[in-house]
């Protein structure tokens, strides 16, 4: 790996120039020992053009590459391979830029003697805690290589209940855009022409009509206004909603809304129960484990919950017992974890809890599929029509009294 460093020598003065090392200590060490005094290094791929920075700012890493990765690094492993020449292989073969040179950061570390999960434990925005921890679990028991492979089946599936939940919008976001542009083009295109027409007429105007006359007036004169205004608002919301209290807000919300409230709290139980088992399988402490999944559960309820589930657990408590407390927490769930604690086979309910939830959240977004998008076209049939009613009759009328 090359590094650019600026030293300066025993008489104090300024050198630079670039070496060869297997990792960033190394380096260091190496110029050290040659009695330099060194003010900056850094790897040399760090030196990009403005044009490179902003490839790399766009570029990512997605659930996605991350699940195949796993799943060839469980190959891998079971293939008896050595750590080092497996990332130094995926390396190599990787498409993507990004990972590719965290994976090759990666096998530095493992050069240098680093464990596997304190090399990726550098790179929290691929490797988060919940994967990094599963990892220790796997070294710790020798079992890197089922680590790997529980990993790729637990993002598969939390990436598919994901992204269905996630799709299942998309059209009824569509028919909305739609209806709001059909709105807009009316009220501003032609509702103005049809407009002077009625007032040319000298003809009663009806209230209907007068309002969306009004509409149309205000949208042409102050539409660009209101729409930065909408911007605007849209951006210090998004904002809002990154600070720890609009996020614990807007968690809230999610719950309570209705019809999409129930199908949110089944995702995060189904999460919650996936991620429990998957690491309480790996061989992870219980209060590791509900730690764990507080912080990936990607919910300020269910994390604050958790939080407390785990305290209580270390004070003694069964897992059934500490989360009996919530009130966010089915009874069903809590008895069946309990269930679990008595046989020895948490693991198992855990799975089966997750799957069941699962199947919820599937049948949900379906039913409400089926019921957002003749609603959603009806409401635009609805709105189009008002406008054209609005219009059409006063025209109708001014044709009748010439006649």
């Amino acid at each position: 790996m090359l590094f650019n460093y600026k030293v300066l020598d025993t008489s104090g003065k300024e050198n630079s120039g670039s070496m060869e090392a297997i990792n960033l200590d190394i380096a260091i060490a190496s110029l050290q020992r040659r009695g330099f005094i060194i003010t900056t290094i850094h790897p040399a791929d760090e030196n990009k053009t403005f044009l490179k920075k902003e490839i790399s700012l766009f570029s990512g890493v997605s659930n996605k590459d991350v699940v195949i990765l796993s799943r060839q690094l469980s190959t891998l492993f079971n293939a008896q391979v050595s750590a080092l020449r497996i990332f130094r292989l995926m390396a190599a073969e990787m498409d993507n830029n990004v990972l590719r040179i965290k994976l090759s950061e990666i096998a530095d570390d493992i050069q240098g003697g680093s464990s596997i999960s304190d090399a990726m434990a550098k790179h929290p925005k691929v490797f988060n805690d919940f994967y990094v921890n599963m990892i220790k679990a796997g070294e710790e028991s020798g079992k890197i290589n089922q680590s790997f492979a529980f990993l790729a089946d637990y993002m598969d599936r939390n990436y598919e209940l994901t992204s269905k939940a996630r799709n299942a919008l998309i059209y009824p976001a569509f028919i909305i855009f739609t209806f709001f542009t059909v709105m807009i083009l009316m009220f501003t295109v032609v509702i103005p022409k049809i407009s002077g027409l009625l007032k040319e007429s000298g003809q009663d105007i009806p209230i209907y009509t007068k309002i969306v006359m009004t509409i149309s007036d205000f949208l042409i004169n102050y539409g660009f206004i209101l729409a930065i205004l909408v911007v605007v608002g849209a951006y210090l919301l998004w904002r809002w909603i990154k600070t720890p209290i609009g996020k614990n807000s807007f968690d809230h919300f999610k719950l309570s809304v209705p019809v999409f409230g129930p199908l949110f709290k089944k995702i995060y139980l189904s999460r919650l129960a996936d991620n429990m088992n998957t690491m309480l399988v790996s061989g992870i402490p219980m209060v590791r484990a509900i730690e764990l999944t507080g912080n990936v559960v990607n919910n300020a309820i269910y994390k604050d919950l958790l939080t407390k589930a785990m305290e209580d657990v270390k004070e003694g408590k069964t897992m059934s017992d500490a989360l009996s407390s919530s009130g966010e927490i089915p009874g069903i769930l809590i008895q069946m974890i309990k269930v679990g604690e008595e046989t020895g086979e948490l693991g198992q309910i855990l799975k089966t809890l997750a799957d069941f939830y699962s199947r919820e959240v599937r049948n949900s977004v379906d039913t409400i599929v089926d019921l957002i998008e003749p609603a959603m076209i009806v409401l635009l049939g609805l709105g189009v029509g008002f406008l054209l009613a609005s219009v059409l009759i006063p025209i109708y009328n001014i044709s009748s009294s010439g006649m």
